[in-house]
């Protein structure tokens, strides 16, 4: 019986379907998709075992290795975690690297096993991976981007979550995009971020949403690279800008900076330990910058947020850092913004406050 096939990408980003894949843990931590699992036909010392005999003995014999070292309980084991995800998700399907050997037999043993003839990605990941990439070039051809833009905590991602048609980037690259913004949880991978931008662009077209709304980035967002495509594209695109007092900037700040930060840790390490971990990556990410605001306000700023640190511990009260929040907006944000905006001034079409700026893109 010759079991099924997909070979309409699109479709399957668009309904988000969920993908089992067969690739070995350390081809799948490299990159993969949204909605995917990984249970592996092969461990990474077996596959690395199965390469060493390729490589040395030729093919076949790499197949009869591959044979000896998951028969018998390894196949009865990976069988029954496959069916679980069948039965988990039977719109799903299968992939491996290429869509070759892996899938194959995965999906023979699936079918054994339970008579549902699941189907697999024709070209496996690397068809999935190039699929999008070209979808990022065909997207920058057909999508009008404007930039929102303002100073450091103007509120810009709230602006964002509040319209159809945006991509946030930074949520994507789970970066704040500053000093201070890295998560208490790492980044995903470079191919991770351009497989999620690439599908958010997929659905933005599949909705009509020719006119898209993004933050205005550097080519980097934390340790994530914008495509070259995207960015030039960007850095070509009207602006509008956000303009909110310094008080209101530095609320957000202290909303996004230590209070969700703060929630971030601890939930993720518990009260105490999560305390912890926040407080030394507020620490860290002063020092990060402590070359370019200069000893004497370095240290002055890290006094203000030492105290502050203190006074949250015993109080469970935020406002404190509004001190050293307040100087680092105006000493070291607001110059280098300043800096930038005067290169792209005559991009701006439009600027004004939260309600009217939402109101102007919707």
């Amino acid at each position: 019986m010759e079991l099924p096939e997909i070979s309409d990408f699109r479709k399957l980003f668009l309904k988000d379907t969920p993908l089992l894949d067969v690739r070995a843990p350390v081809e799948f931590s490299a990159g993969a998709f949204p909605y995917t699992e990984n249970l592996p036909l092969l461990e990474d010392e077996e596959r690395h075992l199965i390469g060493i005999r390729y490589k040395e003995n030729g093919q076949e014999a790499a197949i009869e290795l591959g044979r000896e070292l998951i028969d018998g309980q390894p196949k009865v084991e990976r069988t029954k975690a496959w069916k679980a995800f069948v039965d988990r998700h039977p719109g799903g399907a299968l992939y491996c690297f290429r869509g070759g050997m892996r899938s194959k037999i995965a999906q023979e043993w699936i079918y054994e096993a339970t008579g549902i003839a699941y189907p697999r990605i024709k070209g496996g990941y690397k068809a999935l991976r190039n699929f999008l990439l070209e979808e990022i070039e065909v997207s920058c051809q057909e999508i009008n981007p404007i930039i929102l833009g303002g100073r450091t905590g103007a509120g810009k991602t709230l602006v964002l979550h509040e319209l159809a048609n945006s991509i946030d980037l930074e949520g994507l690259a789970w970066h704040r995009g500053s000093a201070f913004g890295r998560h208490a949880t790492p980044q995903p991978t470079q191919i991770d971020f351009e497989n999620r931008l690439s599908i958010e662009l997929i659905k933005h077209r599949a909705a009509a949403h020719t006119q898209l709304v993004l933050e205005d980035e550097s080519k980097a967002v934390g340790s994530r690279h914008l495509p070259p495509i995207l960015y030039e594209t960007m850095s070509a695109s009207p602006l509008v800008m956000l303009d909110v007092s310094l008080e209101e900037r530095i609320h957000n700040s202290i909303q996004e900076y230590v209070i969700e930060a703060l929630q971030e840790y601890q939930k993720l390490y518990g009260e105490e330990t999560g305390f912890d971990k926040w407080s030394e990556y507020a620490t860290e990410s002063l020092q990060k910058i402590r070359k370019r605001l200069g000893g004497v306000r370095y240290k002055e700023m890290n006094d203000k947020l030492q105290h502050a640190i203190q006074v949250l511990r015993k109080t469970g009260k935020a406002d404190t850092h509004a001190d050293w929040i307040s100087q680092l907006l105006t000493d070291y944000y607001d110059p280098m913004y300043d800096y930038q905006l005067a290169k792209k001034s005559h991009r701006i079409i439009y600027s004004g406050n939260r309600k009217q700026v939402e109101e102007y893109l919707r």
